[in-house]
């Protein structure tokens, strides 16, 4: 179909459609064989592949603002987290542990022994959950505390009695040690005694089990120069030792009134050895141990006590244990008071 129009006063004559014109030929040459000129006008191919690709262009913009919205929903999340956990291993706060049991009140610190908070306390009264520092309510009256009246101090006439062990030094100077009284045993054989020229006398010899036997081997010397009946002696290593199990010494000391001193010189050989300490008026025993299975060896027992005038601490020393047949022994060198 033809149409005229006015242009410039010339009348121009237009083609109709030519998408139906090409239209009908295309039908009416479809069972024909393809003609060698390519369409002149595909109009709906040429819509489809536009819309396909601007399909394409959008379905890749939604996919990247999906997956742009789902990582920073994670992202959000991780740092959610973070920060979560940075709160629940730092030192919480005190409106936090307020309301849970055993968390420490809201303004208050930790109490003194844990870590961070060396030297601070904790704030008197209980706090109530939620409140800050300044709207908690008054702290309540300290409520004195019932505890056991402390016991009396001792009465001065009171006994005193303390036994300890040490090692002996490798020369005793009885005179220097016993400013009161000494004694040795064994200078010349198991029935030999050397005192303190005018000394007080304190020192008793009571026996005991067993025979003695003097000898000259102790690791240990003495050495005194105000004896009798041997007025100075240096460096002498005697003593006496009696063998089996049960058998021993028993010694006693005067009391005073005045607080002693007691030094015990001793060993023992193949043996253990037990110092009993007690008090002629009664009252608990003090008991101290030397031993040595293999060889000798020797101690230094300090005793300390108090009694009064006609009482006496009492001392025995004996063999608990043999760990030998042949003569097990508990041996005895020096005594010294001071």
């Amino acid at each position: 179909m033809r149409s005229a129009t006015l242009d410039g006063g010339r009348a121009v004559e237009v083609e109709g459609s030519v998408a139906d014109e090409d239209r009908t030929r295309a039908d009416s040459g479809a069972g024909d064989e393809p003609s060698d000129r390519p369409a002149r006008h595909r109009p709906r191919a040429g819509i489809t592949g536009h819309a396909r690709s601007t399909l394409r262009r959008l379905t890749s913009d939604r996919k990247r603002r999906r997956w742009a919205v789902q990582g920073l929903a994670v992202l959000v999340c991780l740092v959610g987290l973070v920060l979560y956990l940075g709160t629940r291993s730092g030192p919480e706060s005190g409106d936090d542990q307020a309301g849970r049991p055993g968390g420490v009140p809201a303004g208050a610190t930790r109490p003194t022994g844990f870590p961070g908070a060396e030297g601070r306390t904790l704030e008197a009264g209980p706090a109530t959950p939620n409140l800050r520092p300044r709207q908690r309510p008054p702290s309540p009256d300290p409520t004195p505390s019932v505890s056991a009246p402390a016991p009396p101090p001792p009465s001065p006439s009171a006994p005193v009695l303390s036994v300890s062990r040490a090692e002996v030094p490798a020369e005793v100077d009885l005179t220097a040690v016993g400013t009161r009284d000494w004694m040795h045993w064994g200078l010349h054989g198991g029935k030999s005694t050397v005192r303190k020229r005018a000394g007080s006398g304190e020192i008793i010899d009571g026996g005991g089990v067993g025979t003695r036997v003097g000898w000259d081997g102790n690791q240990e010397v003495v050495s005194w120069r105000d004896g009798t009946s041997e007025r100075s002696v240096s460096g002498s290593p005697n003593g006496v030792y009696t063998c089996g199990a049960g058998n021993g010494f028993s010694l006693a000391v005067a009391g005073s009134g005045e607080p002693r001193v007691v030094q015990l010189y001793a060993g023992t050989w193949m043996a253990r050895g037990r110092l009993e300490a007690r008090l002629s008026t009664g009252g608990p025993v003090s008991t101290a141990r030397l031993e040595d299975p293999y060889t000798s060896q020797s101690a230094q027992f300090t005793i300390r006590f108090k009694l009064p005038k006609g009482a006496r601490l009492l001392l025995t020393w004996t063999v608990e244990k043999a760990f030998t047949e042949h003569c097990g022994n508990v041996g005895l060198q020096a005594v010294a008071v001071r």
